[in-house]
């Protein structure tokens, strides 16, 4: 059993548009990244259970790159987005209105690689990135 890592974010938006941002390939490839020397110069989306979609995650000095990829599990739309990972790991991201906003809740299965923190640590970054994107738009 794998440990579950549990980050979170209050963006100062409305669900529909936290949503869209989260979930479009033109944002997505604005957003995901834990830090500016990283960026994403491509994504895919078939938003839909049974759906996959992938994000290639790139150093911006062309060092190294990978595809994040995976199958979604789950998908109601403006609610909750779950899904297994080509590693076999899960996600869950619940978007639940708050005031002012949409708290983005996202739970996952670590890796063995890398310590916890660290994972945490680079999520919660492309999620706080996520933020700034979602509220500039």
């Amino acid at each position: 059993m794998s440990t579950r890592i549990t980050i979170s974010i209050l963006v100062n938006k409305p669900v529909a548009h936290v949503w869209n941002i989260w979930t479009e390939p033109a944002h997505i490839m604005q957003w995901n990244a834990a830090s500016d020397d990283w960026h994403c110069p491509k994504a895919t989306n078939d938003l839909r259970t049974g759906g996959k979609f992938s994000s290639t995650m790139a150093a911006r000095d062309g060092s190294f790159s990978f595809d994040f990829e995976g199958v979604y599990d789950d998908v109601q739309p403006h609610k909750r987005i779950a899904y297994t990972m080509a590693d076999g790991r899960s996600c869950e991201i619940i978007f639940e209105k708050k005031a002012g906003g949409t708290l983005v809740t996202e739970a996952f299965d670590a890796e063995a690689q890398n310590p916890v923190e660290m994972q945490r640590g680079g999520w919660q970054a492309i999620l706080d990135r996520f933020k700034a994107h979602a509220e500039a738009q």
